[in-house]
């Protein structure tokens, strides 16, 4: 079996998973969880894996490990409904430090898919380094932002703070990461 895409039963699956909420629902079509979303996931994380293992040998590519769960953890947050209307890969180095680790990522949502380079939620430490590499223009920050300008395909994306802590500094060195190579070898000199 090799990836063919998604069908549209993959997002109605997960809308209706969504809407309906229920543990009783899911268990009745759990067969179609598999065959709409999980197995097409697993075959993209097959096709994927050469090129992650080329960028990063240290980057995990078992599907078990990087495919979100279907079910969501609601033990620590106000929402509280069980299930997603989406469906992730992340590839990383250290699934224990996924939320603070450079990884890249594949989503499918009701929008459709994205894909790129960054982190979920980055610690104080990592951005004050991070700050520091891109004042001192390190030359792994050098090679990522080149690697961005010359390229069109990805725009920064992320969480914006209420106000620039180095206001000096070019807009386009504001926001957070994305996908290519060199952008991930500089994240990746923070751990």
């Amino acid at each position: 079996m090799s990836f063919d895409g998604f069908t549209p039963d993959a997002l109605r699956f997960l809308f209706e998973n969504k809407l309906n909420n229920s543990k009783e629902w899911y268990e009745s079509h759990k067969d179609e969880y598999k065959k709409y979303v999980y197995e097409p996931l697993v075959e993209l994380v097959k096709e994927l894996a050469p090129v992650m293992e080329k960028i990063d040998n240290q980057i995990i590519t078992i599907p078990s490990k990087i495919i979100s769960r279907v079910r969501r953890d609601t033990r620590f947050t106000k929402d509280k409904s069980l299930y997603r209307d989406k469906a992730w890969i992340v590839f990383l180095r250290d699934k224990s430090k996924m939320s603070i680790s450079p990884c890249f990522w594949f989503e499918l949502n009701q929008d459709g898919t994205s894909h790129g380079v960054g982190y979920y939620s980055a610690e104080p430490q990592t951005m004050a380094k991070m700050r520091e590499m891109i004042m001192d223009r390190h030359p792994a920050f050098l090679k990522a932002l080149s690697c961005y300008e010359t390229q069109d395909e990805f725009v920064m994306g992320g969480e914006m703070y209420k106000k620039s802590r180095f206001p000096e500094q070019p807009e386009k060195l504001k926001k957070d990461f994305i996908m290519l190579k060199p952008i991930y070898d500089f994240l990746c000199m923070l751990d």
